[in-house]
């Protein structure tokens, strides 16, 4: 089952595999269960493998390289850049540079061990940098063969609109799931006349929609606001209904959430975090659960935005994203 990522980009599987998870976000995780797991989602026919020069300041696309070594061919890789941070692992700005471009780009395929990144993508448009700048920098990668193609990462309408015009986009990374859905009033339906595809991150909420609560020494999503304890009552009556909702289906939270989001449109394409081939699994199953209009609407009733306490990141991370703008 594949997907058209927008008119200008590839065909990938409907679901993509987000690696964030196997380096950084959720606390330790296991580097053997790791490679399995992207092992798992190859053999089960997912080419769309997306990941972050900074996740894990590195390791994460070490980690990748080591895990496609002989089965390049069967994957395209996305990666995210211009993300900077501090040895400590903070983050501590962005850099869209043309030049910085071609400096992140050439320590990725190093430690991709390939010669060419398949979509390349800012992480979060530099307010420094005209968007035109970056884009134009990947556009001369692509000439070069470098790259293949050029996507963006949690952009606002007319931040696409303009890197558009520089050089065709095929898609636009940025959370979507059923309690945010901040895109369907103008990014959506810009990118949709564009011929831009979504490929959509955190469409479990990190966890929230599933009933997954910080545990692990060094999982950050203690510091979100959704995950706060003033948040935690009124945000588990939503986990509660969809548990119930997705119960009497025989499904998972998890496969109902992925689900929706394949039937908002054929130019969704969901990128799962899985770090385990178990959650991978029961991910693969959401592609045969097929939700009804009348269900889709139920759905988006319960787990309506206005019904969740606290905003997706924190104060400081919100004023960042251009796409909440």
């Amino acid at each position: 089952m594949q997907r058209q990522l927008g008119s200008e980009g590839p065909a990938v599987s409907a679901l993509g595999l987000g690696c964030m998870g196997m380096s950084f976000m959720y606390g330790p995780s296991d580097e053997t269960e790791s490679i399995a797991t992207i092992h798992a989602a190859i053999d089960a026919g997912i080419n769309l493998i997306d990941t972050g020069d900074f996740y894990g300041m590195g390791h994460n696309e070490m980690l990748i390289g080591r895990a496609i070594a002989g089965r390049r061919d069967k994957v395209l890789i996305s990666v995210k850049f211009g993300g900077m941070r501090l040895p400590t692992g903070a983050f501590i700005g962005l850099d869209g540079r043309p030049k910085a471009v071609k400096n992140f780009l050439a320590y990725s395929l190093r430690r991709l061990g390939t010669d060419h990144i398949d979509i390349y993508r800012l992480t979060r448009p530099d307010p420094e940098v005209p968007i035109e700048d970056t884009i134009g920098a990947i556009a001369e990668l692509i000439q070069a063969g470098y790259v293949r193609y050029a996507g963006m990462s949690e952009s606002g309408a007319e931040t696409v609109r303009r890197a558009h015009r520089t050089h065709p986009v095929c898609d636009l990374q940025i959370e979507y799931s059923l309690i945010s859905r901040g895109i369907e009033r103008e990014i959506l339906p810009a990118v949709r006349e564009l011929g831009i595809a979504v490929t959509a991150y955190g469409v479990l909420s990190r966890g929230l929609l599933t009933g997954s609560r910080p545990a692990e020494k060094g999982d950050l999503r203690a510091g979100l606001p959704r995950f706060s304890r003033q948040n935690q009552d009124q945000n588990d009556q939503v986990v509660a209904d969809l548990a119930r909702f997705a119960g009497e289906r025989g499904a998972s939270p998890a496969q109902v959430a992925i689900a929706w989001a394949l039937s908002k449109g054929s130019d969704i394409v969901p990128v799962i975090g899985a770090r385990t081939r178990a959650q991978l699994s029961e991910s693969l199953a959401a592609l045969n659960l097929k939700l009804s209009p009348q269900e889709v609407g139920q759905l988006e009733e319960f787990c309506s935005p206005a019904r969740i306490a606290g905003t997706r990141y924190d104060a400081t991370q919100m004023k960042m994203l251009d796409s909440e703008r």
